[in-house]
């Protein structure tokens, strides 16, 4: 599936249509914003300051927030009186009277991820505490629609009757995959299988579930889970790797995702390696299965990965290898372009094997990096396997109550 983000022209489009293409593009720009808007939008951020914080007062609220006292005042008792926020009791010593603390609540509302992918269809349900109350991935080979949304469904009940979350309180679904998940050539996709090009993502789960639907690319999902949950509390900007089946990326600058003019930012997988190869036919699963195969060892699942026999553990030495060598050029290019704090690594690949390519591919850009200007650190994510499902969790808390921009943004009719 292709998953559009915005509608281009056709190429050789006449001056009426340019022209209306320009006052588009510079009515968003330009779009102004209402009362409304920033009060959402101020109420979104103050939430935000008591979501990123222990224990936080009113007085530190505005002193983050530059909000005035009576802004913070009315804010947090709205939180309070919608249940997003909790009385953490009062701040003892120091002097004058003790002041009133704030929490986040983390039944405050819930969002539910599903990650699918060639291998796998991984189901989370996460807390606005960025706490994951419930997940289940069951390893599929090349899963068709009809199977997935059952068994996400099956899954999802699941997760409601054991009380984990309170159906009343989920926000939405959130659904994470790779774009051309049908079309890309990967070892042994079955006929058939290209039907993913055509389903509607959205109406699939929309049938089934009782919540809105949110759909994203899976390493915009992951990149957008580690930004708020993950090593992006400690790095602003950074480029995700996120390594599955296949490889893919994502730009966070600034804590917000970048998407690109079309929606494809960060597809790094598709780039050519040093051996002339897309890049994701070495650094993949899909790449070091097909490693394995070649040697007559089968793998089942990444878990199997974790302690491997002597044979396996070979082909993994091989592997990492050859996937550091051909990850060289492209994060080179990364650094030179966007310059990011953090190249960080995430996926199904077990955590001690990530951490030893994340240390091959650091020795190598520092060998043959020396004249670049900036070298960012490649480092483990910290949310790794459950990045993409997670993220699309988060899918239904950015359009609900967590900022953004877009907030603010006049867009069709108040």
């Amino acid at each position: 599936m292709k998953i559009d983000y915005r509608n281009n022209r056709a190429a050789g489009s006449n001056g009426a249509e340019r022209g209306e293409e320009r006052g588009a593009r510079l009515a968003t720009s330009l779009s102004g914003t209402n009362l409304a808007r920033a009060g959402d939008y101020n109420q979104r951020i103050v939430l935000q300051a008591v979501r990123i914080s222990e224990h936080i007062t009113r007085a530190e609220i505005v002193e983050q927030t530059g909000l005035t006292v009576p802004t913070i005042a009315n804010i947090t008792k709205r939180l309070l009186d919608r249940g997003l926020i909790l009385n953490a009791g009062k701040r003892v010593g120091g002097r004058g009277q003790p002041a009133l603390r704030f929490a986040i609540n983390p039944d405050g509302c819930f969002g539910i991820g599903v990650n699918i992918d060639r291998d796998h269809v991984s189901v989370v349900a996460l807390d606005l505490a960025g706490n994951v109350r419930a997940r289940e991935t069951r390893e599929i080979a090349f899963p068709m629609p009809d199977q997935v949304v059952a068994h996400v469904r099956e899954v999802v009940d699941a997760i409601l009757a054991s009380g984990a979350i309170d159906a009343d309180r989920v926000l939405g679904i959130g659904v994470a995959l790779p774009d051309g998940l049908g079309s890309v050539a990967l070892p042994h996709r079955p006929e058939g299988y290209e039907l993913w090009n055509e389903v509607d993502v959205v109406a699939l789960f929309a049938a089934v579930m009782p919540w809105p639907v949110y759909c994203d690319n899976d390493a915009a999902a992951a990149a957008i889970g580690e930004a708020q949950f993950g090593a992006g509390l400690l790095h602003s900007s950074f480029f995700y790797l996120l390594l599955t089946a296949g490889l893919g990326g994502g730009l966070v600058i600034d804590g917000g995702y970048y998407r690109g003019a079309t929606g494809r930012s960060g597809e790094i997988g598709f780039l050519p390696s040093s051996g002339g190869h897309m890049l994701q036919d070495s650094v993949s699963l899909s790449a070091l299965y097909a490693m394995l195969e070649a040697d007559g060892l089968s793998i089942a699942s990444p878990a199997e990965l974790e302690q491997p026999t002597a044979p396996v553990a070979t082909v993994i030495d091989r592997w990492i290898d050859r996937a550091a060598t051909d990850l060289v050029a492209p994060l080179t290019a990364v650094n030179c372009l966007v310059n990011p704090e953090a190249v960080l690594i995430g996926g199904r690949l077990p955590a001690d094997l990530i951490e030893r390519l994340a240390v091959a591919v650091n020795e190598r850009l520092a060998a043959e990096g020396a004249g670049l200007p900036s070298l960012a650190p490649v480092i483990r994510a910290d949310l790794a396997a459950d990045a993409p499902a997670v993220g699309a969790a988060i899918l239904p808390f950015n359009d609900a109550v967590f900022p953004s921009d877009n907030i603010l943004m006049k867009v069709g009719h108040d």
